[in-house]
């Protein structure tokens, strides 16, 4: 199904991100990673009034049984149902297989990311290229990646191989893709930090910049300190914003359940309602805690939707 148009405040990546840009903050694209968990990140956003997007990865469909149908018509009940009034999008995060990516456009997600990253240059761009000519005429934004960013816990990527964006190349890939979003490797990772640290190349991202004109994305945002991550947003001439959140929201989940193992999105459903929403209290803590130090999008909401009147 197409994205239920009485939702007025759903909006495409290119929407939201352009806003953020100007005006100098990041946006959290948080993976709840179990459908039941998708409520609390939008009570966060709207309790913050701050834009926001929910997204899921291939990977993290396929490991906690979800399908992407199930997926976003969860996401639009709860948009009803929560009374949400910020402006929201729905994204599909890192994604290889360009049925999947289809699929989701037919499922009402209005964001789409193709990874073609493992590929050569010429390669990435081919793939990228066809998928934004699919997306476009349908109303929907694309997210590419160049560059390779690494994992602790391959749950989002299959190796831990970190490669890091190349200024000249990033310039290449988006003049030739059109792309509307670009994730680039600067020296996070996806999942927890145990051994390694976090870190951001600023001098690369500054090049990346000034050499492209589209927002940049930085994944791996979990566990970043603040103040990195608040040097990268606010770059002289606009440094990263969209910002992924998913290992904390996860840990944030199963910690408030006294678990470490991860479950499959039917038992997470299934639990007693009252560890439910303990579960939930706990995510939306955490989505909010990021909104308001980690993102500076707290309040960005009116701003935001007097650009779209």
């Amino acid at each position: 199904m197409k994205a239920p148009k009485t939702h007025g405040n759903v909006f495409t990546l290119r929407e939201v991100l352009g806003e953020a840009e100007r005006g100098g903050y990041a946006v959290g694209s948080f993976a709840p990673r179990y459908t039941a968990m998708i409520r609390p990140v939008l009570r966060a956003g709207e309790e913050a009034r701050s834009p926001l997007i929910v997204q899921i990865s291939q990977k993290e469909l396929s490991r906690a049984a979800i399908a992407l149908h199930e997926f976003a018509a969860e996401f639009y009940a709860a948009l009803g149902d929560e009374g949400i009034s910020i402006p929201v999008v729905l994204h599909l995060d890192h994604t290889k297989d360009p049925g999947v990516v289809r699929a989701a456009i037919s499922a009402g997600f209005t964001s789409v990311m193709i990874d073609a990253s493992e590929r050569p240059l010429w390669e990435n761009i081919a793939i990228t290229r066809e998928i934004v000519a699919y997306a476009r005429v349908r109303g929907v934004s694309v997210e590419a990646e160049l560059g390779k960013i690494g994992t602790t816990d391959f749950v989002e990527t299959d190796a831990d191989e970190e490669l890091y964006t190349n200024p000249q190349e990033a310039e290449v890939f988006v003049r030739e893709t059109e792309v509307d979003a670009l994730a680039v490797s600067v020296g996070t990772a996806h999942g927890v930090y145990e051994v390694r640290q976090p870190k951001i190349d600023y001098e690369r991202l500054a090049a990346i910049r000034r050499l492209t004109s589209v927002p940049l994305v930085l994944h791996g945002g979990s566990g970043v300190p603040a103040e990195m991550m608040g040097r990268a947003i606010r770059m002289p001439g606009g440094g990263i914003s969209k910002v992924n959140i998913a290992t904390d929201l996860e840990v944030a989940c199963l910690g408030a359940l006294g678990r470490k193992d991860r479950m499959l999105d039917a038992e997470c459903s299934a639990l007693p309602i009252e560890k439910l929403e303990k579960a939930r209290a706990a995510v939306q803590r955490t989505a909010m805690e990021k909104i308001t130090n980690f993102l500076d999008s707290r309040g960005r909401s009116e701003t935001f939707l007097a650009t779209q009147k």
